[in-house]
Order: C-alpha cells, then sequence, then structure tokens
C-alpha cells in the first residue's frame, strides 16, 4: 500500500486490507505448459484487480503451484518483505479511523481505563503471533479465511469471511459519519437547499461527497487512486502533530483533569479501543510477504509498541486539553480558527472518500467470481459496479439516519473486531496446534477467548443499548408526538 512518495517506497510490499488471491495468473519466467491449470496462491495488491491480466506490480511472491499432468509443482519465488517494509505496513494497517476517538474513550473511561488499552495492545499483539503460528503450520494457507478454514473446514472459512464483510460495511459506515461530521465543520456556513430533497445541509453536502467517490467503484484497476490511500500514517500524524500544536500554539490549556475510572463506561469504551487495532484481517498477507517470516513476531510487538504509544499519548493529550468537553472525534473539539485544525479536518474528509472503492475491492472480486464464466467482462463490471454503487448507498443512508459515530465504532469494535483481532486467532490456534500446545498455554489462549468474548458480548450490549437511546431521542425530537 506504500507506493506514494519515491520509487522507493512504490517498491515497498502491497499489505492493504483489500489484497484478494490472484488465480490462473503466471508471473514472467515461469512456464506452465498449454492445457495445464494453474493456481496462483499469494496474494496481491490492491491494485492488480484485473484478474485476467498479469500481476505488474513490483510486491514479491512468494509460492506458484500449479497442476501439470496431476502432480502438483510448486514454484518459489523469493519474497523480499523486509523487518523495516513489515513494520511501516502493519503500523499503517494499525492507524486510521480508531485514534480519533481514544481522547473520547480515555475522558468517558477515567484514565485508568489506558491499562485497557495497553492490555489490548499487548492481546492484539500475541494473537497476531499466533496467525504467523497458524501460517507456519500450513504453507498452503495464504489469508485470514485460509487458517479459518484449516482449522474449522468450510465453516471456519465461511464464519472468518463473514466477519471480515461484516467489518468492512460498519466500518465503512463510521467512515461516512466521519465524513459527514467533518465535512460539516470545515464548510461551516455553507447553507445548500434542494426543493424536492428533504435533507439538511450537512446531509446534502455528504451525499455531494458519496456521489463523488460512487464512480471510483466502477474502476477495476485501482492503481489511479492507490496513491491517496496509501497516506494512512500520514494522515495519522498529520492529526496527532495537529493535536500537538493546538497544545503547544494554540492557546489552550491542558488543565482539565482526568476522572479515574467509570466501571460502567468500560464496555463501550472497549469497543472503541479494540476497533483502534483493527488489523489482524492483512496480517497473514504481510507474514507471506516477508523474506524472513520467523521475525514476524518482532514486526509485531515493535508495530503495536509503537501505535499503543501514539493512541495513549494522543488520549491524555486530548483529554487534559477539552476535558468533559471532548468530541467522539477529536478533530471537532480544536478551536476552528486555527490553520491546523483546517489541515486535520480536510486530512480526516479526504480519507473516507479514497476508502470507498478499496474497501469494496474484496467483494467486488467475490462478485465477479460468482458470476458466470461465459459472461462478458463488460457485463461483469456493470454488475459489479450496479452492486457496489446499491452498497454504498445504503451505507450513506445508514450513515445519515445513525449519525453517532462513537456508538457506531464502539459496537463495530465489540461486535466484529473482538472477534477478528482475539476469539478467532485464539481459536484457530487451538486447532491446529492442538497436540503440541502445552497446558499453560492452552489455559491462556482458553482464557482470552472467554475475555474476549465477555468484552464484546458485554460492549456490544452497551453500545447498541446507547445506540438505540440515541435514534430513539432523536426521533421524539423531531416528532414531538412520539
Amino acid at each position: 500500500m506504500w507506493e506514494k512518495i519515491s520509487k522507493y517506497i512504490r517498491n515497498w510490499p502491497c499489505l492493504h486490507s483489500n489484497c484478494i488471491l490472484h488465480r490462473n495468473q503466471v508471473p514472467n519466467g515461469i512456464d506452465i505448459h498449454a492445457g495445464a491449470t494453474s493456481d496462483v496462491q499469494w496474494v496481491s495488491c490492491h491494485v492488480c484487480l484485473e484478474e485476467s491480466k498479469l500481476c505488474v506490480c513490483h510486491h514479491s511472491i512468494k509460492n506458484l503451484n500449479s497442476v501439470e499432468n496431476g502432480i502438483d509443482v510448486e514454484h518459489h519465488v523469493e519474497a523480499k518483505g523486509s523487518f523495516a517494509h513489515a513494520v511501516i505496513n502493519m503500523i499503517g494497517m494499525l492507524i486510521g479511523l480508531g485514534q480519533l476517538s481514544t481522547p473520547y474513550a480515555l475522558e468517558t473511561g477515567g484514565w485508568a481505563s489506558v491499562s485497557l488499552l495497553v492490555g489490548l495492545g499487548i492481546i492484539c499483539t500475541y494473537s497476531s503471533h499466533l496467525l504467523g503460528k497458524c501460517l507456519d503450520k500450513n504453507l498452503k494457507s495464504r489469508s485470514y479465511t485460509d487458517i479459518g478454514q484449516h482449522a474449522f473446514g468450510k465453516k471456519g472459512r465461511i464464519l472468518a469471511a463473514t466477519f471480515i464483510y461484516l467489518e468492512i460495511f460498519m466500518a465503512l459506515v463510521s467512515y461516512t459519519i466521519s465524513l459527514h461530521d467533518n465535512l460539516i465543520t470545515v464548510l461551516s456556513g455553507t447553507h445548500i437547499k434542494v426543493p424536492w430533497a428533504k435533507l439538511s445541509t450537512s446531509q446534502l453536502l455528504t451525499s455531494i461527497a458519496v456521489l463523488i467517490a460512487l464512480p471510483s467503484l466502477w474502476l477495476r484497476d485501482l492503481s489511479s487512486i492507490s496513491f491517496l490511500s496509501s497516506g494512512g500514517i500520514i494522515m495519522s500524524l498529520l492529526i496527532f502533530i495537529s493535536v500537538a500544536c493546538t497544545a503547544i500554539f494554540g492557546g489552550v490549556k491542558s488543565n482539565h483533569k482526568i476522572p479515574i475510572l467509570h466501571i460502567h463506561n468500560i464496555p463501550a469504551v472497549s469497543g472503541l479501543y479494540i476497533f483502534s487495532y483493527a488489523g489482524h484481517i492483512v496480517f497473514p498477507n504481510l507474514y507471506k510477504a516477508m523474506k524472513d517470516p520467523s521475525r514476524f513476531t518482532k514486526v509485531s510487538i515493535v508495530s503495536f509498541t509503537l501505535v499503543t504509544a501514539l493512541y495513549t499519548a494522543l488520549a491524555f493529550m486530548g483529554a487534559k486539553l477539552f476535558g468533559p468537553e471532548v468530541n467522539p472525534q477529536i478533530t471537532l473539539s480544536m478551536p476552528r480558527h486555527l490553520l491546523v485544525t483546517k489541515i486535520a479536518l480536510w486530512a480526516t474528509v479526504l480519507t473516507p472518500m479514497t476508502k470507498y472503492a478499496l474497501e469494496f475491492a474484496p467483494l467486488a472480486i467475490q462478485i465477479e467470481r460468482t458470476l458466470p464464466v461465459k459472461m462478458s467482462p463488460r457485463l461483469k463490471l456493470i454488475i459489479r459496479g450496479i452492486l457496489g454503487s446499491i452498497l454504498l448507498l445504503l451505507i450513506l443512508a445508514l450513515a445519515l439516519s445513525v449519525p453517532y459515530f462513537e456508538y457506531v465504532l464502539s459496537l463495530t469494535g465489540s461486535l466484529v473486531s473482538i472477534a477478528i483481532g482475539v476469539i478467532f486467532p485464539c481459536a484457530f490456534y487451538i486447532k491446529i496446534c492442538w497436540h503440541q500446545i502445552s497446558k499453560p498455554v492452552l489455559i491462556l489462549n482458553l482464557s482470552l477467548i472467554a475475555f474476549g468474548t465477555l468484552l464484546g458480548l458485554l460492549g456490544t450490549i452497551s453500545s447498541s443499548k446507547l445506540l438505540i437511546i440515541s435514534v430513539s431521542t432523536k426521533k421524539s425530537s423531531v416528532n414531538p408526538r412520539i
């Protein structure tokens, strides 16, 4: 995902969450005889979405399995991902929308809740290590869903895929809510009225922004916009630096007292924290792209340590600056007149608009694969584009109907991210490595499954209840008779 800025960065391994499995493609230099069927067992970058074309990116490939006259032939191509590249890619996958809510989460849960933030970081570091162990046990496993299938068969793959697509969908709803909230702030004073549309100015602006991004769903080659999506770390650092500049030069005194602990808010806060570490669906791809996969655990430790440090610093900084008035999105709490605020707001606005096509890519490819082989590429593109457009409009409708960023984000973390980041990796590891696990390790993993299940259940109930109350209150305010 890191082809931005320079030729050096463009040669980094592409490990975006939208990496997809290419089949029936042959790298240059490998000859597959006529009539042989090939099964390309690697995950390639999101810019190589045209299934009928060769992957022409610079990213390395590890294995190619072909079946020739009934005999499996495995070709090895050396992976070139270095330790530094893997660390940067993992950090890029971890830092994102979740960081906006960490100051609000700390203020809501109390400063003692930072132990939960750090603890979840440690647990997710361990669970990413488990994914690497699972990949070691089956060289044919290339993705998160492959690990699920290796552990529990077809049901495991279906379960993993269901949660992955659910997380993508709910995350896009959160992105759209964030787009709505920050867009109306950065364009404050703008008034738009459409006689036949019963929408407010903020809703119209959000709809226009989404419609601008809509054509990108019809692209099969996303290289034209991939450079925008590769700016995740840059955007996150801009937000962090903006908050720091607000504290230093913005005239805002960081003298608010953070409460020690609000135990009743911890379930909802836990969802916000765990969402901040969502990224496990891509870790298998990162592992397979490494030149030395044995260092993957060290990559996880370094990456999660740096990300946790950034989250913690930002959480305390934002909570101390704005206290009880801190917004669920830290950018909305910053003084409007400052230049750094405008930079942070625009960074937050532009990020979601570049996410739609890339996040939709895995589902789009799956849609095309389910269509008849004899169907023309043009017709497949039309069907894919129409379904993508309908999905995006549904996401827009949900975001405008339920504009409660913190509750949707918390629900996503508690309902989906906790399963993908904690519960599933531990369950996969226990099933795959059952005969080699010591009793203490087994107890540890079972304890983490129980902890994740309890935390997810409580967080889902809490965030769902708050979301329902907010929606009901909004309806009551619109219609006093309710």
